[in-house]
């Protein structure tokens, strides 16, 4: 059995390289929005699958890359 590892909203904000502040997680915990999360006791800690779950969901593909890789697989 696997065993899920989780980080702390400061471990987070470092993930996405302060791209996302540990002030914008509380908010959003506040607001129900972003990444889900446990809470136990104090603690705030954030399953890595779902963030990997939520990086996927928000993932944006810009409509060049789609162009390229259709013109790449007619040349294949």
């Amino acid at each position: 059995m696997s065993e899920t590892k989780f980080l702390t909203p400061e471990e987070v904000a470092d993930r996405y390289r302060g791209g996302i502040s540990v002030g914008t997680l509380r908010n959003w915990r506040a607001m129900r929005i972003g990444p889900s999360f446990l809470k136990i006791g104090k603690a705030i800690l954030y399953p890595v699958s779902e963030l990997e779950a939520w990086d996927e969901r928000n993932r944006v593909t810009c409509r060049a890359s789609k162009r390229l890789n259709e013109q790449t697989d007619e040349r294949a």
